[in-house]
């Protein structure tokens, strides 16, 4: 003969039943999000990781290149000086030459003049300078000398404190990203304690509290200059 169920034990059971199911379907919600924010997060940090790379090594072939135009510079300018002392060595042997008037000397020395401060010395002797007390020491004080070889080494240097410049925002901007993967990584770290809580207001309050670093972190890639 059947054991008889009574009416109390059947509203126990589907009350109970229920409560299960709900608790199940609620667990199932649960993984889902933090499998959504698991994502989100891996290729966020992916991409941030990636563009912390890329800015490192923009900034390391910016201070390259600064380097090499440093160098440049200051071949350029030695090869000035050098030159500005030649122009005013063979000035020199000129003038004495001239104060003694032996012209001859004085023509070889003037043919040796290079073709930049020729203009210079020309211009000088136009002033006269010999009666003129007005008229500048020499030709190197003169506006129309020129010496290529120290407008190269200006700009030279010019281009390499641009290229700094340019590798420590580059720097600046990789440090940036690396800040926000060490975020996204925080968001990881407690998207995995998160899973070993039971007690599911706790482990919802710590998905939330991903979701809004997380958010952080996607407005900061989308803001942030790409390398």
């Amino acid at each position: 003969m059947g054991e008889t169920v009574g009416p109390a034990e059947v509203a126990h059971t589907v009350v109970h039943g229920h409560g299960h199911e709900h608790i199940g379907r609620r667990e199932s919600l649960i993984e889902i999000g933090e499998a959504i924010l698991l994502a989100i997060v891996a290729v966020a940090t992916a991409w941030s990781g990636y563009q912390t790379g890329k800015w490192d090594g923009r900034q390391a072939t910016l201070y390259s290149v600064a380097t090499k135009l440093r160098v440049e510079a200051d071949t350029a300018n030695t090869l000035s000086g050098q030159q500005r002392l030649y122009d005013t060595n063979t000035f020199g042997f000129w003038l004495n030459a001239k104060a003694q008037g032996n012209e001859a000397d004085a023509k070889l020395f003037e043919r040796r003049f290079r073709p930049e401060y020729r203009a210079a010395f020309k211009a000088w002797l136009a002033l006269d300078p010999f009666n003129n007390p007005k008229a500048p020491p020499g030709p190197i004080f003169m506006p129309q000398y020129k010496n290529t070889q120290a407008d190269i080494a200006r700009a030279k240097e010019r281009q390499a404190s641009e290229a700094f410049e340019a590798g420590t925002h580059a720097r600046e901007e990789g440090d940036r990203y690396l800040r926000n993967t060490v975020l996204l990584a925080t968001v990881l770290f407690l998207t995995a304690l998160a899973q070993k809580f039971r007690v599911h207001s706790v482990r919802i309050s710590l998905l939330v509290l991903c979701a809004v670093l997380l958010a952080i972190g996607i407005v900061f890639i989308v803001t942030y200059p790409r390398a």
